[in-house]
């Protein structure tokens, strides 16, 4: 039994040893398999319309909350605070429910983040008011002792330019961000509707972006700061999405 289990080794041996003597054979060999394996894992995906499970809630920014988005990428925001809450217990306990693909689905590019120097703002919608924004903003040191963010006084001080915000959301929309044609047009109005408290047409507005929160942000009516496009965007950030619902099937299972 010995002697059979010896030469069968042995013959496997024999075989392998033109890939283990021969590196030309060897760096083919590598290929063929590295080949093999990602046809298998890349090949299936052309034949998927979309690897984002849908999920209920999410939708397109509003004009308003997409001239925040600029500001906070301008602002250089993701250098500090990630939009990423990984599915690890001190994360969600911390942060809340773990991010969703389809969070980030309209995002071009993704917020995600790759440090935190600053805590994670996937889910800081609504967990502040407005003023402590404000002043979050002009001094972080005044709601924050500990905070080492940077001022951003002038955001208050600064009128929001935002004259091309309908060609924005028109390059969103060939991008596939799914923006009507009827979004597009009634742009500039639904920004500054949303900026405005008791606005008219703010029923318009909801019913286009469900869950929009219309208000001056600012606490500066006479004028649509960029103040009032940041807030209005943090104010969002995760607040489409009923995150109950996810709990609940995760029970069931």
């Amino acid at each position: 039994m010995a002697s059979q289990g010896t030469s069968t080794s042995t013959s496997i041996w024999s075989k392998h040893q033109i890939f283990e003597k021969h590196s030309y054979w060897l760096m083919l060999g590598i290929l063929v398999m590295i080949s093999i394996g990602g046809l298998v894992e890349i090949a299936p995906l052309f034949y998927l319309k979309s690897t984002i499970e849908k999920v209920e809630g999410m939708r397109p920014y509003t004009p308003l909350e997409l001239a925040g988005r600029n500001i906070y990428v301008r602002e250089g925001c993701y250098n500090c605070h990630s939009q990423m809450i990984r599915p690890l217990r001190d994360e969600v306990e911390r942060y809340g429910h773990y991010s969703l693909a389809a969070e980030s689905m309209y995002d071009r590019p993704f917020q995600w983040g790759s440090k935190r120097t600053g805590p994670d703002l996937a889910r800081v919608g609504g967990k502040y008011s407005d003023l402590w924004h404000l002043e979050h903003l002009n001094n972080p040191r005044a709601v924050v002792p500990a905070s080492i963010m940077p001022s951003y006084p002038w955001l208050a001080q600064t009128r929001l330019n935002a004259k091309h915000i309908a060609e924005d959301l028109r390059v969103q929309q060939i991008l596939g961000v799914p923006y009507t044609d009827e979004m597009i047009e009634k742009a500039q109005q639904d920004l500054k509707t949303q900026a405005t408290s008791d606005a008219d047409d703010a029923d318009g507005l909801q019913k286009r972006y469900p869950k929009a929160q219309v208000r001056d942000f600012d606490a500066n009516p006479g004028t649509i700061t960029e103040a009032d496009a940041l807030i209005a965007y943090l104010q969002m950030l995760g607040t489409l999405v009923d995150f109950k619902l996810y709990d609940n099937k995760a029970n069931v299972r």
